[in-house]
């Protein structure tokens, strides 16, 4: 099992850094995402929309689960490549001095039939720097 924890203070109000963590298009901001989107029928963060995100080798549609403007969020992933068993991610956006925490933590596994400890042993460091790089470019925008 994989547990990933990232974390960056964003000079921003929690408003406007959930905003932008919640608009899937902003997934894009790391480069290993290549596009990001709300799928047919959702067109709006909310419990149920689902996004749908494809990346250099890998796609994931992704339900949100909770929803808390603007404090957190949860997704979900219900399809993935490479397959994997998704136990839910959350975003925790806190006010910091002048800016805003965000906490994001999700927890996967893979099954032995797509690679299992090796697979994770991989995405591990690879999602962290997604995570990390979406983070990065939520800060390079909103940060004045």
């Amino acid at each position: 099992m994989v547990q990933l924890h990232v974390e960056r203070t964003i000079e921003a109000s929690p408003e406007r850094v959930f905003d932008w963590l919640a608009d899937p298009t902003n997934l894009t901001a790391s480069p290993l995402l290549l596009k990001a989107g709300w799928a047919k029928g959702s067109s709006a963060p909310r419990v149920g929309a689902v996004r749908e995100i494809t990346g250099v080798g890998m796609w994931f549609r992704e339900e949100i689960t909770a929803y808390d403007a603007p404090r957190s969020y949860s997704y979900l992933i219900l399809r993935s490549f490479p397959v994997g068993d998704h136990k839910g991610g959350t975003l925790t956006f806190t006010q910091s001095g002048t800016g805003t925490h965000v906490d994001w933590v999700t927890t996967y596994t893979i099954p032995a039939r797509a690679g299992g400890k090796l697979m994770e042993a991989i995405t591990q460091p690879l999602m962290r720097s997604v995570f990390g790089a979406i983070l990065a470019g939520c800060a390079k925008r909103l940060e004045n």
